[in-house]
């Protein structure tokens, strides 16, 4: 993978970043860093902002433009739309509904076996961040004061899910059953509501 693609995928992953971070990340210059950053830009992939800071001149951030999103796949998402649209307009929301339902079993059958001798609940987040990754969600988890945060830095089905809410409820109700009745599952942050990732918050109940 090229430097470049590197840089990307490193800011896709963790939000916006300095020339300095990507310098120390890559093992390279401070100024080769500004170099691909700035061949990024003219190519409209990325764009800075200046964050003022308490001493000194502010600090220069860098993070993807909409044009860098989309350097990642949001599979066949013209023709999800073109099927939902269609689903829509023969069976109503009624219809969406079941399609996002029959979407829920289809992912839980094939998830649900994996889990099932894994008692301990963060081998089952780390479990279930693998299994996003490989499905394109760009997935980890960390630990927190009360639970685990797990995060989906990408959404490959983006566009679709904004078309049907009821995909992305699904992928609440799919998690909870995977973790347990004994496990909260809360969405923190969402990339439908025009956030950079989507988190959700685990938390184990008393």
């Amino acid at each position: 993978m090229k430097t470049s693609d590197k840089i990307i995928d490193k800011i896709k992953r963790e939000g916006a970043i300095t020339a300095k971070q990507i310098a120390e990340s890559f093992g390279i210059t401070s100024m080769g860093a500004r170099q691909h950053l700035q061949g990024l830009e003219d190519d409209g992939i990325v764009e800075f902002y200046d964050q003022k800071v308490k001493v000194g001149r502010p600090t220069r951030h860098w993070k993807l433009t909409e044009k860098g999103h989309q350097q990642f796949a949001d599979r066949h998402s013209e023709l999800a739309i073109q099927v939902i649209d269609a689903v829509e307009e023969l069976f109503g929301e009624a219809g969406l509904t079941q399609v996002a339902n029959q979407r829920e079993q289809q992912t839980l059958q094939r998830y649900l076996p994996l889990f099932s001798n894994i008692d301990d609940l963060e081998t089952r987040v780390a479990e279930l961040a693998k299994l996003r990754s490989a499905e394109g969600y760009m997935a980890e988890y960390q630990a927190t004061h009360d639970g685990f945060l797990l995060i989906e830095n990408h959404c490959p089905i983006c566009k679709a899910a904004t078309r049907c809410e009821a995909l992305c409820q699904s992928e609440l109700s799919i998690f909870q059953t995977l973790l347990g009745d004994n496990v909260s599952v809360s969405r923190t942050e969402h990339i439908v509501q025009s956030q950079r990732r989507c988190c959700y918050q685990i938390t184990q109940n008393q």
